[in-house]
């Protein structure tokens, strides 16, 4: 059984100790710091979790990860690098690799392109799951706040439509990483090849730039 969950774990253990408690992500003003946080309390606080999805519970869970943040960064890196308690719903076997591959992805990535940075090129298995995994993240929020059809082209030709009911049409073409970081709201993010109007293109970066 691949276990791209536990690699991207450690490859975002290893981006935030380099980067240290301060530097800036791409999540929404947070530092190093507050994203390490966010990353124990997920995997440690269920009670406090629940508040990520569920905006009248945010309150708790911003008073319970800035309680995380103002401890030791090295210990919570450390707490996270070692994977979920056995309470834990992603302790369950299966679980990690299934709801973490894609979502510590994203967050190395967010640590990694918030300075300078390239496009790495990523294990063909991991290649493949970010791939396989598309479609179901961009059935809802993307194809929500698109005002465009959008294609999201492999470069080996295999697409995934979304907000198929648009008369307007762009084509996104490149690795699954950069079209996940895409539909992640990364888009600025991307190394991306787009076709379409000058029109459809003005309209999609309006509203999901890229």
């Amino acid at each position: 059984m691949p276990h791209f969950a536990r690699t991207e774990r450690h490859r975002l253990a290893d981006l935030l100790t380099a980067a240290g408690p301060d530097a800036p992500t791409l999540c929404g003003g947070w530092t190093t710091r507050d994203l390490a946080a966010h990353l124990v309390l997920r995997e440690r606080r269920p009670d406090a979790a629940a508040g990520i999805q569920l905006k009248p519970l945010a309150g708790w869970t911003d008073t319970v990860q800035r309680r995380y943040a103002a401890g030791d960064f090295a210990e919570l890196v450390h707490q996270f690098r070692s994977g979920p308690p056995r309470f834990s719903l992603f302790g369950l076997p299966g679980a990690d690799e299934a709801a973490n591959t894609v979502e510590y992805f994203v967050h190395a990535e967010d640590v990694r392109r918030a300075v300078a940075w390239e496009p790495e090129e990523l294990t063909p298995g991991l290649d493949e799951a970010l791939w396989k995994r598309l479609p179901m993240l961009t059935r809802f929020e993307t194809a929500r706040k698109s005002p465009v059809r959008l294609v999201l082209k492999h470069p080996d030709g295999r697409s995934v439509t979304v907000a198929d009911k648009h008369p307007m049409t762009v084509e996104l073409t490149g690795t699954p990483g950069e079209l996940i970081l895409f539909a992640f709201g990364r888009g600025a993010r991307t190394k991306l090849q787009a076709d379409g109007t000058p029109e459809a293109l003005a309209a999609l970066r309006k509203a999901l730039p890229f």
